[in-house]
């Protein structure tokens, strides 16, 4: 289900970013809208992406989603709305790569918990995301790939 996680130095990233709290159950129709607004603001101030969207969690989702939708790129975003700009720090990951549908997500976390936890690291708390192939590249969920990835406390 998920690609053998590896250890990754990243540095920090600047990132076109929404930030939302909703409620669990209603997660897609704010996430679809959230990226929407977000695309919209870059595409008006001509701001191309350079990389796949992503979202930064704030904390395990429960009852609710703390999190941001964000879009990397290489200039600062003015605010425009909700719209802003901020960066993805710097750190050390665990990353790996979750393979098919959205709906077996948090399968794939389990898995990689399990080996984060199996090789005693430490995650600092906050987690990301990265849809890399998705709906829009591929009709057929078993194509879509989605990189998960969590900071390490060091």
């Amino acid at each position: 289900m998920i690609d053998t996680p590896e250890l990754v130095d990243v540095p920090a990233r600047k990132i076109a970013k929404i930030h939302l709290v909703v409620p669990s159950k209603d997660i897609m129709t704010h996430m679809g809208a959230g990226l929407k607004e977000v695309r919209q603001a870059l595409a008006e101030q001509n701001i191309k992406a350079s990389g796949a969207w992503l979202t930064h969690h704030f904390k395990v989702p429960n009852t609710t989603f703390d999190f941001e939708i964000c879009i990397p790129v290489e200039t600062d975003i003015a605010p425009q709305g909700r719209v802003g700009a901020g960066e993805l720090r710097a750190a050390r990951i665990a990353r790996t790569v979750y393979n098919g549908n959205y709906s077996g997500l948090p399968n794939g976390w389990v898995e990689f918990m399990t080996w984060i936890h199996a090789h005693e690291l430490q995650m600092a708390g906050d987690f990301c995301e990265a849809y890399t192939v998705g709906p829009d590249d591929s009709t057929d969920p078993a194509d879509w790939r989605t990189e998960l990835s969590c900071p390490l406390q060091v």
